[in-house]
């Protein structure tokens, strides 16, 4: 049985982050994943959140019956200048003592760094996480890490590699369906990727986008040509091109138990319909 989260992100603007607990049991969510946002924690930023803050989300998952399963914090924490990197490893030791005062025992992030320099960023990594082993143990809190356009790393293979060369057993995998076209570089075939990934994968964030490799490239269209950039979205489920058939057979197949984030962006005018119209997808799919 799957854990199925709302990411609230299309409610920040208009509420408090307790209040979206509230918001989520008005849609029939029992969790929330917080992903960044200013009055918690934002990002590459050092976390906002304070003891009354702390108060305030656990009087809230009372009240709603809502849990925080997961937090999706962004901190820059490969970043080639050291100084930088020292400050986003402060970021995490903090981001953790409040993870812990909500008894939030799951973690998913990002790389992070520069895919300009991938393998200075690699090695920052690495040794970001060397330094924070032993927060992420006292607390027994575990980490699930993505790929995300723009990290220094962004194919699925290779975030993998990454993942499993660590060798820590609380380090584990999650695969992001409106990321599916970055992590293979157009393919889009998210049953070899959950499979490749299926003995660490932990979390699965669900949304659509299109493939922007599709049509010489020009499903999405950036200006100037050849700039530095990456495009996805994250849209309701058959706004894009993820083959969600397969992603909801695989991860039956794989008898999946994790947690299934629901992570709509950008379509605040309809947010309520959207979160509902996918929770149910995802119920009638996986539950």
């Amino acid at each position: 049985m799957v854990d199925i989260a709302l990411d609230p992100n299309m409610y920040y603007a208009s509420m408090s982050t307790a209040d979206t607990l509230h918001k989520a049991a008005e849609l029939g969510f029992e969790y929330v994943e917080l992903s960044p946002n200013a009055e918690f924690h934002f990002w590459n930023r050092y976390p906002k959140g304070d003891d009354d803050f702390v108060a305030g989300l656990l009087r809230a998952e009372k009240e709603s019956g809502v849990k925080v399963r997961t937090l999706n914090p962004v901190f820059n924490w490969s970043a080639v200048d050291e100084a930088e990197r020292t400050a986003q490893v402060r970021n995490w030791r903090r981001l953790l003592q409040l993870a812990d005062q909500l008894d939030v025992r799951e973690i998913t992030s990002e790389f992070a760094g520069n895919p300009n320099t991938p393998r200075e960023c690699e090695g920052q990594w690495y040794r970001s996480i060397e330094e924070l082993t032993p927060d992420f143990e006292r607390y027994g809190i575990r980490l699930n890490m993505e790929a995300h356009p723009y990290d220094f790393v962004e194919l699925h293979d290779d975030a993998y590699a990454t993942v499993r060369g660590a060798n820590l057993d609380w380090l584990g995998y999650e695969f992001c369906c409106p990321h599916a076209f970055h992590l293979d570089d157009g393919a889009g075939d998210v049953r070899r990727m959950l499979t490749s990934s299926a003995p660490k994968l932990r979390e699965v964030h669900l949304a659509d986008t299109l493939n922007h490799r599709a049509n010489d490239g020009n499903r999405i269209i950036v200006n100037p040509p050849g700039v530095d950039a990456r495009v996805h979205q994250h849209a309701e489920i058959g706004r894009g091109e993820v083959d969600f058939d397969a992603v909801f057979a695989t991860l039956r197949e794989l008898k999946f138990d994790g947690v299934v984030s629901i992570c709509v962006f950008g379509w605040h005018e309809v947010s309520d319909e959207v979160n509902r119209r996918m929770l149910e997808r995802v119920r009638s799919e996986l539950a």
